[in-house]
């Protein structure tokens, strides 16, 4: 999927509420640990997460919703849309997660839908297909996007991925807004589909447990392929809105761990902004939230200025790579 930047009509961003509890655990205090192995414990040491954010058990529908109705009440809004990205584990089978936060957002007339099974990659793929929507119907101004955070399971602990923290998040883009959603492409290779997987048809929630089909395959075929693509994705965004790298004031990316920071550094040439690594060690891992957290939060220091463009990358464990150029 690609997104140009034609003259006629541009789409940003409106607002955006980031929900965050206030509670902190140690990853060291996690409850979990002693049931873990010496390589997962020796993981979590060493993924550059100190604390995790922790909310009283709850949906993340219901995170989703709050944050949809805050953002609703600092800016008054009737989206057109209410695109939701899919939580690791759906609250019911057959219902509807995405009518869910609607109703309980206060949204009812509002068009509610789903996009499923990009991992850390949906809120940019959200980002480019909200941003067709609007383009494409002149009667369209905004589509609201949200996403809770939780863990698919009382674990919080993924080897050989990251450490999971709560939140959740909503956020409009408009016709008009700023920043500006400059340019956008995303990628996939199917044949990850079921790298990661939870078997829970015969096991009761408490004994959800995430596994990896082939650790070896994570870290270093899908880190290859990830190397591989991810690399002339960057080039091509910036090819389509008519920038070089040396125009891009800061790279974004998800929250996974320490390392990962260091090897797109290394991989693009382009320095990801310190409040990526700030918010990994603080939060933990919040999936999709992590680059609107981090677009959020860089956009409130005011160290930006007209003008300015952010480039934000995002890759997922099953295979799904996105780039997205925002001009300030």
């Amino acid at each position: 999927m690609t997104i140009g930047t034609e003259t006629a009509g541009t789409v940003g961003l409106g607002a955006v509420y980031c929900l965050l509890p206030e509670e902190r655990v140690a990853v060291e205090d996690l409850p979990e640990l002693d049931l873990l192995s010496d390589e997962e414990l020796k993981f979590a040491e060493q993924a550059g997460i100190r604390t995790v954010g922790v909310f009283p058990d709850t949906e993340p529908t219901e995170l989703a919703a709050r944050a949809c109705r805050e953002l609703i009440a600092a800016h008054p809004t009737t989206p057109d849309l209410v695109l939701h990205i899919g939580s690791r584990a759906p609250d019911v089978l057959i219902g509807s997660d995405a009518g869910k936060i609607s109703h309980l957002a206060g949204v009812t007339d509002t068009f509610p839908f789903t996009i499923d099974g990009l991992g850390c990659a949906g809120s940019s793929a959200a980002w480019g297909l909200g941003r067709d929507l609007i383009l494409g119907d002149p009667a369209r101004q905004s589509v609201l996007i949200t996403y809770g955070s939780r863990p698919t399971a009382a674990a919080r602990v993924r080897r050989p991925v990251t450490v999971i923290g709560d939140g959740a998040f909503a956020m409009t883009l408009v016709r008009g807004g700023r920043p500006v959603l400059k340019a956008h492409r995303m990628e996939a290779d199917s044949s990850f589909h079921d790298l990661f997987r939870v078997e829970y048809k015969d096991q009761p929630w408490s004994q959800w447990r995430e596994e990896c089909a082939d650790n070896d395959r994570y870290s270093f075929e899908l880190a290859m392929q990830s190397r591989t693509r991810l690399g002339p994705l960057v080039d091509r965004v910036l090819a389509d809105a008519g920038v070089g790298k040396g125009d891009v004031a800061t790279m974004l990316m998800q929250n996974v761990t320490a390392s990962a920071f260091d090897f797109w550094h290394a991989t693009l040439g382009v320095p990801i902004h310190p409040v990526c690594a700030a918010h990994l060690a603080e939060l933990g891992h919040l999936g999709p939230m992590d680059v609107v957290l981090n677009l959020d939060r860089l956009l409130a220091t005011g160290e930006l200025t007209h003008g300015d463009h952010v480039l934000v990358i995002s890759n997922s464990p099953v295979a799904a790579w996105t780039v997205t150029l925002w001009e300030v």
